[in-house]
């Protein structure tokens, strides 16, 4: 399984269900790397979606504890042992969880590759992805050269889970 998610230098990655960043090229990467793949959300982060819809062109599955919570166009799991099962006919390299906090750190020891957009600044954030320089079995694969758009300097970053 894969992970994706574009963070702050203090591995924030939202503030009141919103995003911190809006990088387009960023944005096109993701759903480059996604189109026709299957995503793992929480529902908040489903909420925090264009219209708080599935994304097109994707397999969704959206995780939440409310029992009656029914998406069109996605697949609703109650708990990370429905998702795995959901998952189970499906290749990992074909799976990229996108979200939110809990989710990332739920689903963290499953995955293989953290695709990082690593943006050089820091606002406030009260949601966080791990912060992989704290884990040791993950290490940097690749670092692009940085880019930058509307004064925000930025780079993709590649981890891969060697535990």
């Amino acid at each position: 399984m894969n992970m994706i998610v574009c963070v702050s230098r203090n591995w924030g990655i939202g503030k009141d269900n919103q995003l911190l960043f809006h990088i387009p090229n960023d944005l096109k990467q993701f759903r480059a790397l996604t189109i026709g793949k299957t995503i793992v959300m929480g529902h908040n982060t489903l909420k925090s979606l264009p219209g708080g819809k599935p994304l097109p062109e994707r397999t969704n599955i959206v995780l939440s504890r409310d029992p009656s919570l029914v998406v069109e166009g996605a697949t609703v799991c109650h708990d990370m042992q429905d998702v795995l099962i959901e998952l189970s006919t499906v290749s990992p390299d074909d799976v990229f969880i996108i979200g939110g906090a809990s989710v990332y750190k739920m689903f963290l020891p499953y995955c293989r590759r953290a695709l990082i957009t690593r943006v050089d600044a820091a606002p406030e954030a009260d949601s966080f992805f791990p912060d992989l320089q704290e884990h040791p079995q993950w290490k940097i694969r690749q670092e692009s050269d940085f880019m930058e758009h509307n004064g925000l300097s930025y780079q993709y970053v590649e981890y891969i889970n060697e535990g």
